[in-house]
């Protein structure tokens, strides 16, 4: 009875509402009326939404106010610590470095210094001041043959399809610029990757771009591209920490022809890829595959990605490089706090290993077996400042890659609508209509300025520790509050494993029971 009292009461008001507008035209106050009228009737009939039948036309307001409502929490009510999973400090920081307008900050920092988890460094009274060439890093281990001279940080993987191909282009012009690197991320090795920047090709577990009709691996496909003399490294991709042991998720308004015809795949359905790799199912036949795409690309550094899941797992990857020999030229090491354009909630928010213990755990096993002078790390996740970098090289990665905050660089307002296609910026859709909004020229360059400034940040934190490179950086120099008038290192909270400790007897209590259960025939 009261949804029809609501009904009756709006229509009754309907003449007063003409009243208040008589100065538009009849024929609009006849249309507005029938329009109420045919809204109401279709709330009161239906029975999809019981807040429609309940409060016709009035029930429309809500899912209008659910509509705007991210935007209304973004603009008007967080704070500039509150936001996830970027802050609105950070994000600023990223979008003045882009624009090279001032990014320094007045009055003190905003931070609870005290608080808790507090990350910080500490400072020297004698200041270095460290190289620009302390910005690179070489990448290529005993094995290689074309080792590549990287920069500390670089594009993570962003795939064609999940990012437009302006966003792309800008991505890739940026890096030319910017003397850096771009990784193709899992959807294959597009046009709009080919201009001019240094490429890392990855091969997700779908293989786009170097697979057959079937999905398996095509070494002709493969070399093809590898042979690129802008493809410098090659990844596969075990896993990625935001949807960690799940495939890759291509959302069907995303895949028009052009990128059905680039993947291999069909038009109008969501494109996911496998969990796993069809070409290996066991540690030593990753490292034969490592060794295969080395042999294919002509010596070129070759890794692999992955998030941490079972500690035994990635053992074992370490015993079957002692057991085989074959090394990959790097790790990249995502953390579960990585992003991705489309996730299932469940796997994002809880499966997957954080990336400060996942990096000091490879960094352990690594250091434990005699191998971590031989490969690099890459570490992945949230990584958008200088201290961002810092905090990481403390805990043993090599390299940095970013990929949300390259995206703010490109205009990424963090809208959180990758996954439906309508990115109002036309970074992460389709949608012609959006997509010429990013103009490439512009967004190129923005995208070069925050990664110089970025790594200026870098090398100037580095230097006011202390310390003569970027090597030099250890847990000693990463410090962690604790309590309200106490912080510790992480050398003091954390273990860190001594070079050789796991090939002893003597295995540290911490790793003897992953040790013990680590296979190189098996995962």
């Amino acid at each position: 009875m009261k949804r029809l009292i609501i009904f009756a009461f709006l229509l009754l008001i309907l003449p007063a509402i003409i009243v208040l507008l008589m100065w538009f035209p009849l024929k609009f106050i006849l249309v507005a009326g029938a329009f109420l009228v045919i809204v109401g009737t279709y709330d009161l009939l239906q029975s999809k939404h019981a807040i429609l039948r309940n409060f016709p036309i009035l029930g429309h307001i809500r899912f209008m106010l659910e509509l705007v409502r991210p935007e209304i929490q973004q603009y008007f009510i967080a704070s500039n610590q509150s936001e996830r999973p970027f802050n609105r400090e950070t994000r600023a920081l990223v979008y003045q470095r882009a624009k090279n307008q001032r990014d320094t900050q007045p009055f003190g920092t905003q931070n609870d210094v005290r608080a808790p988890g507090y990350f910080s460094i500490r400072h020297s009274l004698c200041p270095t001041v460290l190289s620009h060439d302390e910005g690179y890093v070489m990448v290529g281990g005993p094995q290689c043959s074309q080792p590549y001279y990287a920069s500390r940080l670089n594009v993570s993987a962003l795939s064609f399809g999940a990012l437009s191909p302006n966003a792309i282009m800008a991505l890739n012009k940026g890096a030319k610029l910017g003397c850096f690197a771009h990784n193709t991320g899992e959807g294959g090795l597009s046009p709009y990757h080919l201009q001019g920047g240094d490429i890392i090709f990855q091969l997700g577990t779908g293989l786009f771009g170097a697979r057959t009709h079937d999905g398996r691996f095509c070494p002709e496909e493969f070399t093809k591209k590898a042979h690129l003399d802008v493809v410098k490294m090659i990844e596969i991709k075990l896993s990625q920490g935001a949807k960690p042991s799940h495939g890759g998720i291509l959302p069907a308004a995303k895949v028009n022809h052009e990128i059905s015809t680039i993947r291999g795949v069909p038009m109008g359905k969501d494109c996911i890829s496998p969990p796993t790799n069809p070409e290996f199912s066991t540690p030593e036949g990753l490292l034969h595959f490592v060794a295969q795409l080395r042999e294919l690309s002509g010596g070129k550094p070759v890794g692999f990605k992955l998030c941490i899941g079972i500690r035994s797992e990635f053992l074992s990857i370490c015993k079957a490089m002692l057991k085989t020999g074959i090394l990959p030229d790097f790790i990249t090491v995502d953390g579960s706090e990585g992003g991705t354009g489309a996730a299932p909630l469940e796997f994002a928010d809880h499966l997957g290993e954080p990336l400060f213990p996942a990096l000091r755990f490879v960094r352990n096993a690594l250091v434990g077996t005699n191998l971590k002078d031989k490969i690099r790390i890459i570490c992945s996740g949230k990584v958008a400042t200088g201290f961002d970098m810092i905090d990481k090289f403390c805990l043993g990665a090599d390299m940095c890659n970013s990929a949300r905050a390259m995206m703010f660089a490109l205009g990424c307002l963090q809208s959180l609508q990758c996954n439906a296609n309508t990115c109002p910026v036309g970074v992460a859709t389709q949608n012609p209509r959006l997509v010429k909004g990013l103009v490439v020229s512009d967004k190129s360059v923005r995208v070069k300025n925050y990664h110089t400034a970025t790594i200026e940040s870098l090398l100037e934190l580095a230097g006011a520790m202390g310390v003569t490179g970027i090597a030099d950086l250890n847990p000693k120099h990463l410090f962690r509050q604790t309590s309200d008038f106490t912080s510790k290192t992480y050398a003091e909270l954390y273990e860190f494993l001594e070079p050789g400790v796991l090939l002893g007897k003597a295995i540290p209590e911490s790793f003897a029971e992953a040790w013990a259960n680590a296979s190189a025939e098996r995962f």
